[in-house]
């Protein structure tokens, strides 16, 4: 069984967990359903280019030494057309063609198609993190599947084009602002894997990585009813800590004192901070909650406007933990 209580998503890409075990050349493993069409396909393409490549480049060179110009060599009339070689040097790339666009089409259909029978996770890409929502309400940083059983993935950006890329099942969809997009994988076994964003999206567009963690059979409905419990026990700032991670806080705001994107939320509480408009206020609670909710209605003197507002993404009691985080930080 996979522990519950895994290793920073910095730490797990540092890891280089995309490149774990063994792949077929120039690629990772492959650990989905899709994988072998992707594989097969993009092999076909490469043998096919390679055999050509050598064919088109050899009689070239062959025809170079045959054809050059000599002593005495006296030029010839060109030969007629033929039609029999006309018709093989166009059959038989339309053949190629054909074939390559059955491949992939079919292909393509069978990766946007989920079985009847899945289990839907709903995906939220913002600069610049993941975040996984489950049928039971719980919010993880990272992605947790079941193995051998369909996941779909329902997919929204909060701003800008993101790209969920997950090389080991050869997955990738964008994440489009406005509009909901999706895509679906089956594991084939267990293990963790790398989750990447494909598209640039900014300074951190490189930050922007998830673990994906395929339990073993039986062991996802554990883990996802142990985590809403975990979840459930922690003390308030305990909880503020963990939706500082899990919403992605820590892309912009650290908790250190170093500034990044945002300001850093330690020792924070209590300050005066003046704002971009001239005017100032003291951190406190209200202060808080409208930089939550509200975030562009006091930017603070030194950054820019940049933060979602999380208005219908968390509760009061998130915000009260939040709050309770960053007087623990003093």
């Amino acid at each position: 069984m996979l522990p519950a209580s895994l290793p920073p998503v910095s730490a797990l890409s540092a890891a280089g967990l995309w490149a774990q075990g063994d792949g077929p050349f120039w690629l990772p493993p492959p650990d989905s359903t899709t994988a072998e069409t992707v594989d097969g396909l993009m092999y076909f393409l490469l043998y096919v280019s390679l055999f050509f490549f050598a064919l088109i480049v050899g009689l070239m060179l062959l025809f170079v030494i045959l054809y050059r110009r000599r002593p005495g060599h006296k030029q010839r009339p060109a030969p007629k057309s033929s039609l029999a070689l006309e018709l093989t040097w166009t059959l038989i790339p339309l053949v190629i063609v054909v074939i390559i666009f059955y491949w992939g089409f079919t292909g393509y259909m069978e990766m946007r198609l989920p079985p009847r029978e899945h289990y839907e996770i709903e995906v939220v890409g913002r600069q610049w993190s993941w975040l996984f929502k489950y049928g039971n309400g719980h919010i993880d940083s990272d992605l947790h599947v079941p193995v051998d059983r369909p996941v779909q993935l329902l997919m929204r950006s909060e701003d800008v084009i993101h790209s969920l890329w997950i090389p080991d099942f050869r997955v990738k969809m964008d994440l489009v602002p406005g509009r909901y997009t999706k895509t679906w994988f089956k594991a084939t076994k267990p293990g963790m894997h790398a989750l990447f964003c494909a598209e640039y999206c900014g300074t951190r567009h490189g930050d922007m990585t998830a673990a994906v963690i395929v339990h073993e059979p039986g062991q996802f409905e554990v883990w996802l009813e142990d985590a809403a419990r975990a979840a459930a026990d922690m003390t308030p700032a305990q909880r503020g800590e963990y939706l500082y991670n899990r919403l992605g806080c820590f892309g912009c705001h650290s908790l250190d004192g170093t500034a990044r994107t945002g300001p850093s939320l330690r020792g924070i509480f209590g300050q005066t901070h003046r704002f971009t408009d001239g005017s100032e206020a003291t951190v406190d609670e209200n202060y808080i909650r409208q930089s939550i909710l509200d975030p562009s209605a006091k930017v603070r003197e030194g950054f820019r406007d940049q933060m979602n507002s999380y208005q219908g993404q968390v509760s009061d009691e998130d915000i009260a933990a939040i709050i309770a985080l960053i007087k623990s930080l003093e």
